[in-house]
This record gives structure tokens, C-alpha cells and sequence, in this order.
């Protein structure tokens, strides 16, 4: 009987050191999943969640935006700000300071897939030159913030690493006349675009 007893517990502690290493299994495998997830992975999370839900950012500037996110390019963001007229943006990843989720969007960013998206997903290979180069394209009056500078203009050329603003004032056509000065923005310095 007392070997029966010794058994037993024998195969107890074998049980419970089995379930503790397959525990400590899991969560080494969840760290390294978490450890794999880019920024681009969770902004992408978010808008399949939420799409409609607004995100709050801080730019790198200290400036505070609620985006909704429209669009995830493959450095940048696109949607619509709620600063109390609905005006759409873009948004570069290297210009994002914090993304303060509330509620649930923590979780959904958190359960994000490191999964390469499908060949056909155009906007994974859309960089923010190509997005730019469409506004230019269009001629839209946009508003440029670098630093603490908010530049109003149109943009006139837009290079590899750069776009070239004519300056004129809000709600004016770009006119030769109307033209401040032009300036070269490099995409480093370039906070958020809003047009």
C-alpha cells in the first residue's frame, strides 16, 4: 500500500511539472509572436477591428489626432481626422510618436497576425511617394505639418524622399501669383498631411 502511495504521488508531480512546462511552452510562444508583430501589423489589426472607430495618435511634434483609419500603405496611414470638421489625412509611420488605443483596440492590436498579407493586397506595396504623388497629380489644396509648422499650399513635385509645397493661402488656387514660396519638405520632417 505505501508503494502504491508513493506512486501516486510520483505520478502527480510528473502531471503537474508536465502542465507547468506546457504553460511556460505557450507563453514563450505568445512572446515571441508579440516579438514579430511590426507597428504596420497593428495598425492593420485596428482598422480590421474597428474600422470606423478613431484612433488616437501623437505625432512625433507633441500634436494629439483621432484618425480614422481608412487605409495602411506600406509607411503610412490614411482616414479621416475628427477635429471638428471631418477632413481626411496621411499620416507617416515614422511620424508617429504613440498610438493610444482605448477600450478594446488594445486587444485587437494585440491579436494581429504577422502573416504576410495576399499578393493581390496593392496597398501593402504603396509607399507614401506614390500616395503623395496622387495628391499632386489632383492639385489639392493640402495642409503640411513639420514640427510645429502648419504649411498651406499645393504640392508641385514629389521626389523619392521629398515633395516639393508652393505655399499660397488657405482656400486659394495655386496661382503664379498667389505663390509664397516654394518649399522642399523632406519626409522626415513630415508629420501629417491633411487634405
Amino acid at each position: 500500500m505505501r508503494w502504491q502511495n508513493l506512486f501516486d504521488d510520483l505520478e502527480s508531480q510528473l502531471a503537474t511539472e508536465l502542465d507547468a512546462e506546457e504553460v511556460d511552452l505557450l507563453a514563450e510562444e505568445e512572446r515571441l509572436r508579440l516579438g514579430r508583430l511590426s507597428l504596420r501589423d497593428r495598425i492593420r489589426a485596428l482598422q480590421d477591428a474597428a474600422p470606423a472607430s478613431p484612433l488616437a495618435v501623437t505625432l512625433r511634434g507633441g500634436e494629439r489626432v483621432a484618425v480614422a483609419i481608412a487605409a495602411v500603405g506600406r509607411d503610412w496611414l490614411a482616414g479621416e481626422l475628427d477635429a471638428g470638421i471631418r477632413r481626411s489625412a496621411i499620416v507617416p509611420f515614422a511620424a508617429l510618436a504613440t498610438l493610444d488605443p482605448v477600450g478594446a483596440q488594445l486587444a485587437a492590436s494585440l491579436r494581429a497576425e504577422v502573416a504576410p498579407e495576399p499578393p493581390t493586397a496593392l496597398s501593402a506595396r504603396i509607399g507614401l511617394a506614390f500616395v503623395l504623388r496622387d495628391l499632386c497629380r489632383r492639385r489639392a489644396a493640402v495642409e503640411v505639418h513639420v514640427g510645429a509648422e502648419k504649411l498651406h499650399g499645393t504640392i508641385d513635385h514629389v521626389g523619392r524622399d521629398h515633395l516639393d509645397l508652393a505655399e499660397h493661402a488657405p482656400g486659394e488656387p495655386r496661382r503664379a501669383t498667389a505663390v509664397a514660396r516654394i518649399r522642399i519638405v523632406a519626409f522626415s520632417g513630415l508629420d501629417l498631411v491633411r487634405f
